[in-house]
């Protein structure tokens, strides 16, 4: 059985994931500040749920140490904690692309650094950073600068971690959905059209896929998982 944390276990896309990892037989360790929307998982044996300031690194740190050492090895982490911020050059202050930095780089990277390590150690793991397409698509990214800004920094890290990992068996993913289908983001679109959206459901798929031993041959990917959106 593999283990595999989750983080941002909570949101709209986190409980998907949390959903079919536990379907799939994983052990999932869920990280989020609220465990209100994952009743469906209690009681199950290969659920953990921890409460987690990603924010921190210390606090971070210790949790991955603290995991480890109960479970001896981590197979995966998914790194869903993210937000989201319109703005563009003209409107967009360093303050605001400091706090987008520190809630999509910094939670990832301050629990990504200790797991790549540990996963080095042991010759296997999968971590998988949430992207997104304004920080690859620049007709996009301008109006929402802080927030592709800070996306981007994803995509270069996992470069780097890929290059530090080439020829073993530890891979740094990049999944970058369009709009994902949420009750949100259909509240605030009223006359979008939803069909064309990605349904959480349809990247835990792809997640799934990563950490299975059907995506062993993978390296350095980037999923760009946009349905016709």
């Amino acid at each position: 059985m593999k283990s595999i944390i989750i983080t941002g276990a909570n949101g709209n896309l986190g409980t998907a994931v949390v959903k079919k990892f536990l379907d799939e037989g994983y052990k999932v360790i869920a990280l989020d500040h609220t465990n209100d929307q994952l009743d469906f998982a209690s009681g199950n044996t290969t659920f953990e749920f921890k409460t987690v300031d990603l924010g921190n690194e210390e606090t971070a740190t210790s949790f991955v140490k603290e995991t480890i050492a109960k479970y001896q090895k981590i197979d995966g982490a998914l790194l869903l904690v993210g937000g989201f911020a319109m703005g563009t050059i003209e409107t967009t202050t360093g303050a605001d692309i400091d706090k987008m930095i520190s809630l999509n780089f910094k939670t990832a990277y301050y629990i990504s650094r200790p797991l790549y390590q540990h996963m080095m150690t042991n010759g296997y793991g999968r971590l998988v950073f949430i992207g997104a397409r304004p920080a690859l698509k620049p007709e996009q990214g301008k109006g929402v600068i802080a927030y592709a800004l800070s996306k981007s920094l994803l995509f270069k890290l996992a470069e780097f971690l890929n290059a530090e990992a080439k020829g073993k068996n530890v891979v740094v993913s990049v999944v970058a959905p369009s709009t994902i289908d949420t009750p949100q983001n259909r509240k605030s679109m009223p006359e979008a059209k939803p069909d064309n959206w990605v349904k959480g459901e349809q990247i835990a798929e792809v997640l799934e896929f990563i950490c299975s031993d059907k995506g062993s041959p993978l390296r350095e990917p980037v999923f760009k998982v946009y349905n016709n959106a």
